[in-house]
């Protein structure tokens, strides 16, 4: 088995690692420009293209997109700002995704606000809910992190079951649809319009985090994931630092959860188990934790590749999870790794 994962490893580098992500990386500016703009034009076009590889049978492959793939992708990008950029374990990240939910439902339906008045309101909330969580629990590390962060999204969820304010086991529903925006109407049965909305909010949030990877909050994250003890010895405030990878990460959530709810109409407390966020972990460690295109990656094929495999029927589970077997055999470190060498040097400017 070693080496068959050698073997894979070393075909990847020379093709994918060597060839095309190289030669991208060594083009002119304008050529980079050209080419993500193209890329982001193609996203925005493709929920009304019909495209034979990656059609979803049973499935409209517009609503796809929108759940569980742009969802997915946007709690993925989230999440990685804890495990992949600060190597905070979280097993939680279901909780940020209900609060911002039920934050969507609750004020729209009883305060009439629409959803562009509560999604901030939801990150704010979400972002306070991961601020109070790491307050409270980044004291511990490791697998008592991971306990306390499970644990984490075990009381949310059990909270809003047995809330009557917030429906308890019955729901909300009747959650309204955001208002047109820029010609886009917003439907039950328009899925094309909530494509564009997530992924322009996909997309924000991705230059947001970017900057912040370029900054000094960024090389601080990139310190404590690579050795926490020796960065607060080289005067990182990494307490400090770790609370704030998992608050903005908290409110990505929250907007993710947000959207989700103005699109679903209906919520109710056993869609967001705890196994969404293992879903999401897996995601982030399959794409390649700490590196962005990698996370997208790996949360997109998390999430397309059971609907791909539904006129599998009761099968498609399994076909799913051995795939998912075989690409973390096979590829460790996931499909597009972070590259490696930095860490001395995030260590002397991380401070």
């Amino acid at each position: 088995m070693s080496a068959l994962r050698e073997r894979v490893q070393c075909r990847w580098e020379a093709t994918v690692g060597s060839h095309l992500i190289t030669r991208v990386r060594a083009a002119p500016r304008w050529a980079r420009f050209v080419l993500l703009a193209a890329a982001i034009v193609f996203l925005y076009w493709l929920p009304y293209l019909t495209v034979p590889i990656l059609n979803t049978p049973g499935t409209d492959f517009a609503t796809v997109l929108f759940f569980p793939v742009g969802i997915y992708v946007l709690c993925s990008v989230g999440l990685d700002l804890a495990v992949g950029r600060a190597g905070i374990v979280n097993f939680g990240f279901v909780g940020f995704f209900a609060i911002g939910a039920y934050a969507m439902a609750y004020l729209s339906t009883t305060a009439g606000l629409s959803y562009y008045e509560v999604l901030p309101i939801a990150a704010l909330l979400g972002g306070i809910a991961a601020l109070v969580l790491g307050l409270v629990t980044l004291r511990v590390r490791g697998d008592y992190l991971a306990i306390v962060t499970l644990a984490f999204g075990l009381i949310v969820t059990t909270v809003i079951n047995n809330s009557s304010a917030l429906g308890g086991i019955q729901g909300i529903s009747s959650v309204p649809h955001p208002g047109s925006l820029l010609g886009l109407t917003f439907g039950d049965f328009a899925a094309a319009p909530y494509d564009a909305l997530l992924l322009t909010i996909i997309l924000l949030t991705i230059f947001a985090t970017q900057r912040l990877f370029n900054s000094r909050v960024g090389r601080a994250w990139a310190a404590i994931r690579e050795d926490e003890d020796v960065a607060e010895l080289m005067g990182v405030p990494t307490f400090r630092f770790k609370v704030s990878a998992l608050a903005i990460g908290g409110a990505i959530g929250g907007l993710a959860g947000a959207t989700y709810a103005a699109q679903a109409i209906f919520i109710s407390p056993e869609t967001f188990g705890v196994t969404l966020s293992v879903i999401f972990v897996s995601a982030v460690v399959l794409g390649g934790s700490g590196n962005l295109v990698g996370v997208i990656v790996g949360a997109a094929v998390i999430a397309y590749l059971p609907e791909r495999f539904r006129g599998f029927e009761d099968l498609r589970v399994l076909i799913f999870s051995a795939v998912l077997t075989l690409m973390m055999v096979v590829r460790p470190q996931g499909l597009i790794p972070r590259r490696r060498g930095g860490g001395a040097r995030a260590h002397a400017l991380g401070r």
